[in-house]
C-alpha cells in the first residue's frame, strides 16, 4: 500500500476538483516545484492511487432523464448466483453503479435510464425475466439533492 503524505493529499484534492490543472498550477498550491509535482502525480496513478482521469457527464444532457435506485434480493445466495448477477449487471449499459450489499438486499443497482418506457424495458429484460432475482424495489430519484465524486480525507 502506498503510504500518502500531506503534499499528496494536497494535489489529490486539487485535481479532485479539477483535474485538468496543469503541474505548475498544483505547484503553486501546494509548495512544491513543478517536476515534483509531476513525479508525484505519476506515482499516484501507478499505485492506482488515482483510478481514472475522467470528465463527469450530466446524464440529462446526452437524453437520460431518470435515475432509478433499484434494490435486489436474489432467490439463491451461492457463488455462482452471485456471480452470474455479477456479470450480467456489468454488461448492462443501463447500470451506472452496482454494488454487492450485505443486510436486506443483496444488491443495489443504480440506473440511468432515457425515460419510464427505456427503464421498463431494462426491469423487463435483466429482472423481471431473471430467473434467480426473488423480488425487487425500484425508487424513482426526484431530487438529486447532493451528488459528490470526491473522496474526503
Amino acid at each position: 500500500m502506498h503510504t500518502i503524505d500531506e503534499f499528496d493529499r494536497a494535489i489529490l484534492n486539487l485535481l479532485q476538483k479539477n483535474n485538468k490543472l496543469t503541474s505548475l498550477e498544483i505547484s503553486f498550491e501546494v509548495g512544491l516545484s513543478q517536476s515534483a509535482v509531476q513525479r508525484r502525480i505519476k506515482r499516484l496513478r501507478k499505485n492506482n492511487v488515482i483510478k481514472a482521469d475522467i470528465s463527469i457527464i450530466r446524464p440529462e444532457s446526452v437524453g437520460l432523464e431518470i435515475t432509478c435506485i433499484v434494490d435486489v434480493i436474489l432467490c439463491e445466495g451461492n457463488t455462482k448466483a452471485i456471480n452470474d448477477f455479477k456479470k450480467s449487471m456489468s454488461k448492462c449499459k443501463e447500470v451506472a453503479h452496482c454494488y454487492y450489499v450485505t443486510g436486506s438486499y443483496d444488491f443495489v443497482l443504480i440506473i440511468q435510464a432515457k425515460n419510464m418506457a427505456h427503464f421498463e424495458e431494462f426491469q423487463k429484460n435483466y429482472l423481471m425475466d431473471n430467473l434467480n432475482l426473488k423480488h425487487f424495489y425500484t425508487h424513482v430519484v426526484m431530487d438529486k439533492v447532493k451528488e459528490n465524486y470526491n473522496i474526503p480525507f
